[in-house]
């Protein structure tokens, strides 16, 4: 047994091994994979092996492209047999909103680069002609997904990183760690002691009990999964694709001459939640045939086939499940040498060659090549230590995981985790709350005698006219909007002005009573966060992020921070309420309630200062993220309802409204102002993303300056480009639509949504910088229908931003 290795592994099923074979890819050969019972002995061992690419995000659908390239080279690289086969996989539609969430899929499929051919019934009869066709109405059709036999996968890539220097240990449990200044110095196993300096938890469904070995959160649930395996099957027909009928919620393949067949039931049952059982390696559960009967019921209306078939067996395995239906990867924040690749939600294997990569290059390289928040672990907050919020909320996901996946769809399950001070109030006046990060936020307001709940649906949504009148009301009168989420941080002490001149694009060399809108740049110039940072007094900052951003930023910021404690950083998001009062009438409702200077002359755009408003002291900065004159107002959370009260008596005549995210959402993409995860993010420098103004290279060294130097002095690859289109009818855009000129695909749509003072559908997404010029041609393809667009060189709404200096 060795007694020490550069980075140790815990865990040897397909993603350890696979992070193993792509750091040894890197040149990094002293790794060194755990394993408590055998390769592939956890979850991977009795995995179904569907693999299939296309995902909701751009760069999760282009990491699971990565496992199939992987995949159709591996057996001939290694000489071990993969079972790896690109049948394709067909999709099946039996209602119209299934039929339009294939189209929706088909489209953001193209514009990733994917096929994927709409198809009639009796086209996919053709290719599964063991269907019954009953209620079917249409299909898709995905040809480059396939198939694998996971252990087989596991095998080839434990034995490609073996040839290339790491190193495997069977039957070897981890029972501790030692720690010290926040790093894990050495992996405590059975079998003796190894010094390392990085670890990876890649233990599948025990990776939360690794993590509390290590004091490190992983929010995964198991869950009982079942499938069947019939035998032989009499006049199969061979070379079967792989099936998915979700509104049976079904998914098959064939295998020997005969199915699997298996299903993601409504009613999940969770396994294990308070510790998998000691010595429980490489075992199946008892089947639950009485679980399983109406996913079987179910099969044999849709195949016949099964009704007389003998069964094999019906495995009932255990896998990870997470509370919002992702997979974790990335730096826990907890610790500085620790990574994680847990929680694989039951597609381990379609996504193992990827996520093996992903990690592999965030430890050798700093970084992955994409960026992958919608995985990355810091989308996790505090909450998530709950044990009983994880279950109730995995458990509705699981529910899920074959239902429609609706536009803006918000869930029931764990709600009203962190709540505004004016949570009760806003409710009174019909707010309609979606959750973000644990908080509950006014997504919209339902008018006395409308119903205050979204109502699912492709079309457009029955909140439509009602964030109309919030968004018309910020344009011309004023609004109030709770913004409590906010993530908030102190930044303080002697050493802070140089630190975080040092850690943003933009010069925060300002005077006491300054706010910066600026960028956190990573070394090849891509933003890993968009921030406002104030400066309060001489060495104390203020600084604000998005809500469920906080983790990850302030990590960022903590990672970088002076060793000699110079700099002190605080998270003090639940010290202060928000209430963002913005419109051209904002200025006249605070100078009703407060004696201080709230002119243009006195307080300019881009300051922030205390003042008394009401009875409430406040610090009010003016910015805006609407386009319009505003101030947000940040104050104790016990002063909230009071100032929103004062606000809202003072406000009556003139024509105060609450307003939601969802206006907010409206009103920031006719201003083509940019969304951290969406516009921008690290795939995008700001000279891309068009904000360039907000970067400072003539202040001195800083993060990122020389990539953004060469960035800006050779033009950007890439332009984030504004469209509108052509049509008077408004349009449901939710990103992931295909950007198109003269019917070539050239991009994505990153955010859409509908313009209320335009009057027009717009779309933002990125272009090269070769197709990014006016010769027009353009078109947004939504649910398969392309719809010509104008392609604008200005955002649609004050150009000039006259509004926002009024």
């Amino acid at each position: 047994m060795r007694d020490s290795a550069q980075v140790v592994i815990i865990g040897g099923g397909i993603v350890g091994c696979s992070i193993a074979y792509h750091l040894t890819k890197l040149g990094w050969k002293d790794v060194l994979i755990l394993e408590k019972g055998e390769l592939t002995s956890g979850s991977t061992w009795h995995a179904a092996g569907l693999v299939g690419q296309l995902r909701s995000h751009r760069n999760v659908t282009r990491m699971l492209q990565h496992s199939v390239s992987l995949y159709e080279t591996l057996e001939a690289e290694t000489g071990l047999t993969t079972g790896w086969k690109r049948c394709g996989c067909l999709h099946l539609a039996c209602t119209e909103e299934r039929l339009f969430e294939l189209k929706k899929g088909a489209t953001t499929a193209r514009s990733f680069g994917l096929e994927m051919h709409m198809i009639t019934p009796s086209e996919a009869l053709k290719i599964f002609p063991i269907l019954d066709m009953e209620g079917i109405i249409g299909a898709a059709f995905m040809p480059s997904d396939g198939q694998a036999d996971p252990s087989g996968l596991t095998m080839a890539l434990a034995k490609g990183a073996v040839n290339r220097g790491a190193t495997v240990e069977q039957k070897t449990r981890v029972t501790g760690f030692e720690i010290r200044d926040n790093r894990i110095s050495a992996v405590v196993t059975d079998r003796g002691t190894i010094r390392c300096e990085t670890v990876v938890n890649a233990a599948g469904m025990w990776g939360r009990e690794i993590g509390r070995m290590m004091g490190v959160n992983i929010p995964l649930v198991p869950f009982q999964h079942q499938y069947l395996v019939t035998e032989a099957i009499e006049g199969l027909p061979p070379g079967l694709p792989t099936l998915r009928d979700k509104d049976s919620l079904l998914y098959y393949k064939e295998e020997v001459g005969g199915l699997v067949m298996g299903g993601y039931e409504r009613d999940g049952i969770p396994w294990a939640i308070h510790g998998i059982p000691q010595g429980f390696t490489q075992e199946l559960l008892e089947p639950d045939f009485d679980h399983f009967e109406s996913i079987s019921q179910a099969a044999v209306k849709r195949t016949p086939c099964l009704g007389t078939a003998g069964i094999a067996r019906l495995i009932n395995g255990p896998e990870a499940f997470t509370p919002d239906g992702n997979c974790m990867l990335g730096p826990a924040p907890e610790l500085e040498n620790c990574f994680v690749a847990v929680g694989f939600n039951a597609f381990g294997i379609a996504a193992g060659g990827g996520a093996g990569r992903m990690v592999a290059e965030w430890i050798a390289e700093g970084e992955p090549s994409l960026n992958i928040w919608p995985l990355d672990i810091r989308r996790f907050g505090p909450y998530h230590r709950s044990l009983r919020y994880n279950v109730e909320r995995t458990k509705e996901i699981y529910g899920k995981h074959y239902t429609i996946s609706w536009p803006n769809e918000e869930h029931d399950s764990a709600r009203g985790v962190r709540r505004s001070p004016l949570y009760y109030l806003l409710k009174a006046n019909g707010a309609v709350y979606g959750a973000k990060y644990g908080w509950e936020r006014a997504n919209w307001f339902a008018p006395p005698g409308v119903a205050p709940e979204d109502v699912p649906t492709f079309g457009i949504p029955n909140w439509f006219d009602h964030v109309a009148a919030e968004h018309r009301a910020a344009r011309e009168a004023v609004v109030l909007i709770d913004q409590s989420s906010f993530s908030k941080f102190e930044v303080a002490g002697s050493g802070t002005l140089p630190f975080l001149n040092e850690m943003a694009a933009g010069n925060v060399d300002r005077p006491v009573g300054s706010t910066v809108y600026t960028q956190l740049c990573n070394d090849r110039g891509g933003i890993e966060a968009d921030i406002t940072i104030s400066r309060l007094a001489k060495d104390r900052f203020f600084v604000i992020t998005g809500t469920a951003f906080g983790v990850h930023d302030f990590m960022w910021l903590k990672r970088h921070l002076p060793k000699d404690g110079s700099v002190s950083l605080r998270d003090v998001t639940s010290s202060f309420a928000m209430i963002n009062v913005c419109g051209p009438l904002s200025r006249e409702l605070l100078m009703r309630l407060s004696d201080d200077d709230f002119s243009n002359e006195g307080f300019a755009f881009g300051q922030c200062r205390e003042v008394v408003i009401g009875y409430a002291p406040v610090l009010a900065i003016r910015v805006t993220y609407i386009g319009e004159l505003g101030y947000e107002l940040y104050m104790p959370p016990e002063y909230a309802p009071h100032l929103y009260e004062s606000l809202w008596e003072a406000g009556r005549d003139l024509g105060i409204r609450n307003a939601g995210y969802r206006a907010i959402d409206s009103l920031r993409l006719e201003k083509g102002y940019c969304y951290w995860g969406a516009e921008v993010s690290p795939d995008y420098s700001p000279y891309d993303a068009g904000i360039g103004f907000a970067v400072h290279l003539d202040k001195g060294p800083f993060k990122g300056r020389e990539a953004l130097l060469k960035i800006k002095q050779g033009g950007p690859k890439w332009k984030l480009c504004t469209f509108t289109l052509d049509t008077d009818r408004p349009i449901l855009l939710t990103g992931g639509e295909t950007i198109t000129r003269r019917e070539k695909v050239v991009g994505a749509v990153s955010s859409g949504g509908y313009g209320h003072t335009v009057g027009k559908t717009i779309a933002l997404g990125y272009l090269s910088a070769a197709d990014a010029d006016d010769s027009g041609g353009f078109a947004i393809e939504v649910y398969r229908e392309a719809i010509p667009a104008t392609r604008l060189s200005k955002p649609p709404y004050d150009p000039e931003r006259s509004r926002i200096f009024i």
